[in-house]
């Protein structure tokens, strides 16, 4: 027992003696934080485009830089389509515009500078071009500048938000409703298999409904007739 008591003592003091010469153990040694904030969270161009647009847009949209397309589309039956997810991410578009009330997505913008030129890079547009037509949201691609033509440029937007407008709401007679006893119908915007579901709260609550298998990315619901 005293041997014991002797080693310790001795590990005490030199661990003492290390913290005097201002020296850490290893197991206290902390490692400095890898991370720093970046300076470039917008490039040049990008900043002054942003002016140009911030004006323009006013109080009826919110501009979104540097959005992830991850965060922006969804994969349908991820389990056969995983490598599609893969493709989208890691990819951001530079400006998505939304509504200012909703924050529902009108239509984005790809500020285009001469290293879109590049092969890579025309390869890359050219993929995330066909993931915005099959998302069925508008993207357009302006061409980098030192001044921008507001006149121009609005009519651009005009054109991609009149793209984007909803589509008429056909008559309550011509809506498919399921009957309890129907297999499950398919989502009109993924074409999965809806799941039905039953309304947990609001004025709903207790009725049952069909819903997208991929909510809530996907918020597709189809009554029970």
């Amino acid at each position: 027992m005293d041997s014991i008591k002797l080693e310790y003592s001795k590990s005490g003091c030199f661990g003492l003696l290390l913290r005097v010469l201002g020296i850490k153990p290893k197991d206290e040694i902390v490692e400095p934080s890898p991370y720093r904030l970046r300076d470039d969270f917008l490039s040049d161009a990008e900043h002054s485009f942003y002016q140009v647009i911030r004006l323009m847009m006013g109080d009826y949209f919110v501009i979104c830089p540097k959005v992830n397309l991850a965060d922006l589309v969804y994969v349908i039956n991820l389990r056969e389509n995983f490598s599609s997810r893969n493709r989208i991410d890691r990819k951001h578009i530079d400006f998505l515009i939304c509504e200012r009330k909703t924050i529902k997505p009108k239509f984005a913008i790809e500020l285009d500078d001469s290293s879109h030129k590049r092969k890579d890079r025309s390869e890359r547009d050219t993929f995330v071009d066909e993931v915005f037509a099959q998302a069925g949201l508008p993207l357009v691609r302006i061409k980098a500048s030192l001044a921008y033509n507001q006149q121009e440029l609005g009519a651009i937007f005009k054109s991609a938000l009149t793209q984007n407008a909803p589509k008429a709401i056909q008559d309550s007679e011509d809506l498919y409703m399921p009957e309890a006893n129907d297999p499950p119908p398919y989502c009109p915007r993924c074409g999965q298999p809806m799941v039905l579901r039953e309304a947990k709260r609001g004025p709903k609550r207790g009725e049952k409904f069909y819903g997208c298998v991929n909510y809530p990315r996907c918020k597709e619901v189809l009554p029970l007739g």
